[in-house]
């Protein structure tokens, strides 16, 4: 048994792969990826604009699409197609897993980002149009995308929320969850089709916090035993936050009718550090109705050399005790997230319209 398997069989995590390429569906390796275990797929827009701009794979597609359509519409030929062939090669999975996994998401257009309305039909749209049981369509955590997130739940709509960078926001995500189930609850006796993740971003944190703690005036003392723990323990914390949330009347009443959890998704779980351990963002946060999404290099380590133990919930009052000791030396938590939301959303905006500009010159090299 790989390790992949075995982190789910042992410990009720599903590894999920960071990354989707249209050269690895076609050449078979993907699926070599899902029978060692992968048990989902996500996708957001540097990603796409890595391999759309990176493949010959899409260039004969792309030619035969421009004469018809706009350079924007092209692209969402494009990615809706590798995006339906995922989800037909995870259907299977998804079905032996009575819904549980083998799903792959697909992001709303990143400007939508702080608009409400644009993000609900956008997510609306891409639900209807591509229609498949497994697809979860990702909405930003932005203020905004908040009460959208409500809105598709409400509807019966499958969401990966994406962006979560601090508790509080967290705990909006899971109320726009509980409460949009509670809305379809109104007219559905069964809720188990409707599905969600909240993507918690994890190493983006140590990167800032570390910036911050390097940046403290003497004053504050000796903060190295501080460097590259808040991102794991602001992690292990909202995984106590879930626990919490999910049990009592309120969730059993939906749990009745067959409503699943919303599973902690940790994301950028990349390390960013050399300093840091390759697995510091995996071996770390390993728990049930968990979900570790992985780019390809860090899910290989996993399997080569990562530790398939519970340490999700291992010592939560000392992830509390890290956080304060972190707002102790000066460190502001919400205002670290603020910024990494804000960049997040950014870079994902950069690499959208950065790809579009250069399908704009690929289509008029054809002209």
């Amino acid at each position: 048994m790989s390790r992949l398997h075995e982190l789910y069989e042992r410990c009720g995590q599903s590894p999920w792969l960071d990354n989707l390429r249209r050269d690895w569906i076609r050449s078979g390796r993907l699926a070599e990826l899902v029978d060692d275990g992968v048990r989902g797929i996500t996708s957001n827009p540097t990603i796409f604009a890595k391999a759309i701009e990176g493949e010959e794979d899409y260039d004969a597609q792309f030619r035969s699409l421009v004469p018809e359509v706009s350079v924007q519409d092209a692209y969402w030929e494009l990615v809706i197609e590798d995006i339906q062939a995922a989800l037909a090669l995870l259907g299977p999975l998804h079905a032996s897993s009575g819904g549980g996994d083998g799903f792959v998401s697909l992001e709303v257009a990143p400007a939508l980002a702080y608009d409400t309305e644009g993000t609900i039909a956008s997510a609306r749209a891409l639900h209807e149009r591509i229609a498949a049981p497994n697809l979860l369509v990702k909405i930003p955590a932005t203020e905004a995308g908040v009460p959208a997130i409500r809105q598709m739940i409400s509807e019966g709509r499958s969401i990966n929320v994406t962006l979560i960078f601090s508790l509080d926001r967290y705990d909006a995500v899971m109320e726009a969850y509980l409460s949009g189930l509670e809305a379809y609850a109104s007219g559905h006796d069964d809720l188990s089709g409707v599905h969600s993740v909240a993507s918690f971003f994890v190493s983006r944190v140590d990167t800032e916090v570390d910036k911050r703690l390097g940046a403290l005036p003497p004053a504050a003392g000796d903060v190295s035993s501080l460097l590259g723990k808040a991102a794991v323990a602001q992690a292990q914390t909202a995984y106590q936050h879930f626990l919490s949330t999910f049990r009592g009347p309120r969730w059993e009443r939906l749990a009745a009718k067959g409503a699943r959890v919303q599973r902690p998704l940790w994301a950028s779980t990349s390390t960013k550090n050399p300093a840091y351990s390759d697995l510091l963002y995996v071996d770390t946060l390993i728990g049930p109705d968990t979900v570790n999404t992985m780019p390809d290099q860090t899910l290989a380590a996993f399997g080569d050399h990562g530790e398939v133990a519970r340490t999700i919930d291992g010592d939560p009052g000392q992830a509390a005790s890290m956080l304060s000791r972190l707002t102790e030396v000066g460190i502001d938590l919400a205002d670290v997230a603020a910024r990494l939301e804000d960049e997040g959303v950014r870079s994902f905006t950069a690499s959208f319209d950065d790809l579009l500009a250069a399908l704009e010159q690929k289509a008029a090299s054809f002209a």
